[in-house]
Formats: C-alpha cells, structure tokens, sequence
C-alpha cells in the first residue's frame, strides 16, 4: 500500500501516475481535509479513503511509503498528528513540500523515522516532471521504493540535499524561464504573420522535441552544445540567429537568471 496525503495538484498527479503506471487502484489510500475533493478523487480513480491522516497511516501499513502532499505551512501540523502512527508503523515519510528541509522533517517525528524530501516540479501534471530526492540514513534502504513512485510522474533523480537549491533553479524554476522563450518565440512569428496560437503551439512543441531528441542522445555522448552545433549550417539561417542571441547576451542573461533563483533560495532558507 501507498498512502498520499492531500490530493491537489502534487498528491493527485502522484496517485494518477501510479495508477496509470500499473498501480491498483486499491493499492493506494489517499486523504485530504477537503471531503468533496475526497469525494471526487476516489469517485474518479477507485482508490480507497481514510478517514483522517492517522487512519491513513493506519490504512497503508507497516513499512508503508507515506507521500505527504500538503503546502509547506501544513507540512509540520501533519507530521505532528502522524508521528506516532509512523513510528509505529515504520512509515516512509516522503515530503513533496518546497523549502522543507529534511531536518526539519525528523524534527517532528519520532528519532529514526525513515524521512525523504523530494522535490517535483509543475510538469508533474503531464507525467513530466523531474524530481530530486534525499534519503535520511534510516530511509536510504528504502531509496529505489521511493524512486519509483516518483518515476510515476517523470524522471527521479538522487541528489544530496545541499545541491536542492540549484535543482531547484533549473528544474523548479526553469518552467517559467521556458515558458518566456517559447512566448519570445511566438511573438517573433505574430510578427511576421503567423496566428499567436498557431506560433505558440509551433515553438513549444519544437522545445518538447528538441529536448526529448537531447535526452535520447545524452548516453551516446551528446551534449546541448554538440546538437546546437550539428544545426547551424555554415552560413545558414540557424547560425545568423544563434549569433544574434548571443550577441544580445543570451546565454549570459541564462547564467544570470539561474543564479539569482539560487541566491533567493539561500535567502529563504537562511
């Protein structure tokens, strides 16, 4: 059994994409504070309810992975009302709050508490994300459990916790800097003729393919500059505007733009 804690945007793209990957619906035991989304969420998916957060616990069973999808500022009040179930239990708490270090995480649970934070971003949504995780020690026997459920909605990635910060800038924020591209983009070809929703969809669906053709390539050697090399033809079209960005400093404003992410983070946190 699996248990998920909140059934928003992060808990329910977990429990869809587990079951889309194979998971039986009965597997999972989910809860949220909210009783119509309740409602709905098993209504619509076939996965069973608990009745409060400790019954979930209670639901889900010994040695359990134990998602805990609430925001931030609830993350230490549920931790609180599980601790003793998950001690007993010997859950796997797995947090997906942003900023909630793993300190913090044990702090409210009972000592030896198997705890990892993780770290998804906004394409969760699609089965897209990317996902950072750190195990505690106690967790770290459980850590390709853990992998799993989170390869249900993209790619999971291990990381020490201290690198969090830049993941975050190039996993977490980066949705935002690509969405400003792919919008340059577009109005590039508004333009010069095109429909803005025809051009958005052109320039997006470029992105997705270039970086799905990057991430293909990644185990045979390629790189991102290796492939933006193999299109610009001497002379061509492609390297007229490669230049031109870079002249305009695009690389370098990339560079800027994920290191001031990275420095607020530091500032948050500290």
């Amino acid at each position: 059994m699996i248990g998920i804690i909140g059934i928003g945007a992060m808990g329910g793209a977990i429990a869809r994409g587990l079951i889309a990957a194979g998971a039986a619906p009965g597997e999972l035991v989910v809860y949220s504070a909210n009783v119509e989304a309740n409602a709905r969420f098993v209504h619509e998916t076939g996965a069973k309810l608990a009745y409060s957060n400790v019954d979930l616990v209670e639901r889900a069973g010994d040695g359990a992975i134990v998602v805990v999808a609430v925001k931030p500022f609830a993350v230490g009040g549920v931790l609180d009302e599980i601790r003793k179930a998950a001690a007993k239990r010997g859950s796997v708490i797995v947090s997906v709050a942003a900023g909630t270090p793993i300190e913090f995480l044990e702090s409210r649970l009972e000592p030896g508490q198997p705890v990892v934070r993780t770290m998804p971003n906004m394409a969760a949504a699609v089965g897209a994300s990317v996902t950072a995780y750190a195990c505690n020690p106690a967790a770290a026997p459980r850590a390709d459990d853990v992998a799993d459920v989170l390869a249900s909605i993209g790619i999971a990635e291990p990381m020490a916790e201290n690198d969090f910060s830049a993941f975050s800038a190039i996993a977490g924020c980066s949705p935002a800097f690509t969405f400003g591209y792919i919008d340059a983009m577009a109005r590039a070809a508004v333009k010069n003729g095109l429909p803005k929703a025809s051009a958005t969809r052109i320039a997006a669906q470029a992105v997705y393919g270039a970086a799905r053709l990057l991430l293909a390539k990644l185990d045979d050697g390629a790189s991102a500059a290796s492939l933006a090399d193999a299109v610009q033809s001497p002379g061509g079209t492609t390297v007229a505007g490669v230049v031109e960005l870079e002249q305009a400093g695009f690389g370098a404003a990339v560079v800027r733009g994920v290191q001031a992410s990275i420095d607020r983070d530091g500032e948050l946190l500290g």
